[in-house]
């Protein structure tokens, strides 16, 4: 099955006074296909991993093109650790700790508005609860 940017569901977070707007990943599929073959992504939009219960995470690239900041984000809303990703690669980038969610933005992003480890993300309630 492909998912199209279209199908998924969007929230709104802010972190330190900075929107963005993030496509939801919330089901096995939807996690799995993240942001693979895509080639672009429009500014302060990326994509919110949900998932059931807070455990360590770890991300790839494969069939991934747009260079990648991932902030895996605690149960409780706060950065746990910030990690730059590399396109069409197997390398791995684990969380620091147990992540219920894990936001993908353009390479760079968190770093230009000045976001680290230990931030709060807001909004992250109303986004859909993880399905499987």
């Amino acid at each position: 099955m492909v998912t199209f940017a279209a199908e998924l569901p969007t929230v709104e977070l802010a972190i330190k006074g900075h929107r963005l707007v993030a496509e939801v990943a919330a089901n096995d599929s939807t996690r799995m296909t993240g942001l693979m073959n895509r080639f672009s992504l429009r500014p302060d939009h990326g994509m919110l991993f949900v998932f059931r219960e807070a455990q360590p995470q770890a991300f790839w690239m494969k069939n991934t093109y747009v260079p990648l900041s991932i902030a895996f984000i605690g149960s409780d809303g706060t950065i746990l650790n910030i990690e730059d990703m590399a396109p069409l690669t197997e390398t791995t980038h684990p969380s620091q700790g147990p992540a219920r969610y894990a936001l993908e933005m353009k390479k760079g992003w968190f770093d230009q508005q000045g976001i680290k480890s230990g931030d709060s993300v807001a909004g992250l309630e109303k986004a859909p609860k993880a399905t499987e």
